[in-house]
């Protein structure tokens, strides 16, 4: 019988040992893609060559993003589609542009190393994006007038831009906010995030518009986001992935669409402060709801 629980101890051991090994492996190493081609984007996030820190943080190398609730279409007693954009400007989203590790690096990052990453290019998932065409749509392309002393003419000059972490804003979301019948609770989940970035004018500099990079479906995604630390402002103690800010929504927001018969934004029915008063409506019904739905 001691033999038995040896042997067993000695299996559940090489097996944790074979697991981290394959875990370290993923972190390390960029993922070839089905052609057997290894996707880089230029993104890289140094570790420290010794401890940086009073003790050794593995918590969230260890974490795992727990599946959620199963919910039956049968329970489904109301439901709404709403999207909503993260700005990166408000004073309480400020560590998505962390200089050590902003969100957009962390997409950038997951894409790069994990080749089952599927992008595309609407927000209803029905374009894909290849993910080796994206080092051409990350840069930019600006293009100057510059004066040419040999042909006493001026000349058109195009200069190519690096991938710009800065230059990404906002995050668009799409949500389906749904009330289970079975629960008698009020669910919120995200089914996809959008990095966004300004259009800016070649010939006049000016933002001419906003353009969606791509659409990443994000449950499929958890799984990897629950791997990046995110920025604790309140407690250095407390570690926090990017999974846990999504899931606890530890960010600021405003609605910019709901679901309806024209699939029309706010911004295309109202203007300005009517707008944003529109997005706050909105918001304002979906807490409202919840009350009023416990009626039934």
């Amino acid at each position: 019988m001691k033999k038995f629980w040896i042997f067993v101890f000695a299996l559940f051991t090489c097996g944790v040992l074979v697991a981290q090994e394959s875990n370290s492996e993923s972190n390390e190493t960029p993922t070839p893609d089905e052609n057997g081609k290894v996707i880089d984007l230029g993104i890289d996030f140094p570790e420290p060559l010794v401890q940086d820190g009073a003790y050794e943080k593995i918590g969230v190398k260890e974490k795992i993003a727990l599946g959620y609730d199963h919910i039956r279409e049968a329970d489904i007693f109301w439901s709404k589609r709403i999207w909503r954009v993260i700005d990166t400007r408000q004073k309480m989203n400020k560590f998505f542009v962390n200089n050590h590790q902003s969100f957009i690096e962390v997409l950038m990052d997951v894409i790069q190393r994990n080749a089952d990453v599927e992008l595309f290019g609407d927000d209803m998932f029905t374009q894909r994006v290849a993910a080796d065409d994206l080092s051409k749509m990350l840069g930019s392309t600006d293009t100057t007038e510059v004066y040419d002393f040999d042909t006493d003419t001026y000349i058109q000059k195009i200069t190519t831009n690096d991938f710009n972490p800065k230059a990404f804003n906002q995050f668009r979301l799409k949500e389906d906010w749904i009330f289970d019948e079975e629960t008698s609770t009020m669910i919120c989940r995200i089914i996809g995030i959008a990095p966004i970035r300004d259009v800016i004018d070649p010939n006049t500099g000016q933002i001419r518009g906003q353009q969606a990079l791509f659409w990443m479906h994000y449950p499929s995604i958890r799984k990897y986001l629950v791997k990046y630390e995110a920025q604790n402002n309140e407690n250095d103690g407390v570690r926090q992935t990017w999974e846990d800010v999504m899931e606890s929504r530890y960010f600021d927001s405003y609605i910019i669409k709901e679901s309806n018969q024209e699939d029309a934004k706010i911004s295309e029915r109202f203007k300005g402060k009517d707008a944003l008063r529109a997005g706050e409506k909105v918001k304002e019904t979906l807490l409202e709801k919840e009350t009023s739905l416990w009626s039934y």
